[in-house]
C-alpha cells in the first residue's frame, strides 16, 4: 500500500470529495494519469484553480473510478466558485480534452461531471 505524507499550512480549510467514472479502457486511464502529472497540467489549468479558492486537490484512481479531494479557504463558495473556474482562460478547453477519458458528455462542466460524496465517518 501507498501512503502519502501531507502536510499543510492552512489551520482551517473547507474539503469536498468527489467522484467521477471514467471510460473503462486501461489505454484511456494510462493518458488520464500522464495528462494529470504535474509537468502535463496546462499552467492556466492549476493557475485558474487556485484563484477561485481551491488551496489544494488530489486525484486517486482505482480502477475506472476516480475520487477528487478538494481542499479550499474556509469561506468558499462551491456554485459560486465553479462558475467562475468554468469562465477563466483555457478551462473550457481542457475541460473538452479530458472529456474523453471521462464517462460524461464532452459539454459536461467540472461540476455536472465530479459528483459529490457523503462524509459517513470522523474519528
Amino acid at each position: 500500500m501507498k501512503e502519502y505524507l501531507k502536510k499543510t499550512k492552512h489551520p482551517d480549510f473547507k474539503r469536498y470529495c468527489k467522484v467521477l467514472r471514467l471510460q473503462p479502457d486501461k489505454a484511456l486511464i494510462k493518458k488520464y494519469i500522464e495528462v494529470h502529472k504535474p509537468e502535463n497540467i496546462w499552467p492556466e489549468i492549476s493557475k485558474g484553480i487556485r484563484e477561485v479558492g481551491i488551496i489544494d486537490m488530489e486525484i486517486y484512481l482505482n480502477g475506472n473510478m476516480a475520487f477528487m479531494i478538494m481542499d479550499t479557504v474556509p469561506d468558499f463558495d462551491h456554485d459560486k466558485a465553479m462558475k467562475k473556474l468554468a469562465g477563466l482562460p483555457r478551462q473550457k478547453e481542457w475541460e473538452e480534452y479530458v472529456s474523453k477519458f471521462q464517462q460524461a458528455g464532452a459539454k459536461a462542466s467540472t461540476p455536472e461531471k465530479w459528483e459529490p460524496v457523503e462524509r459517513i465517518f470522523v474519528l
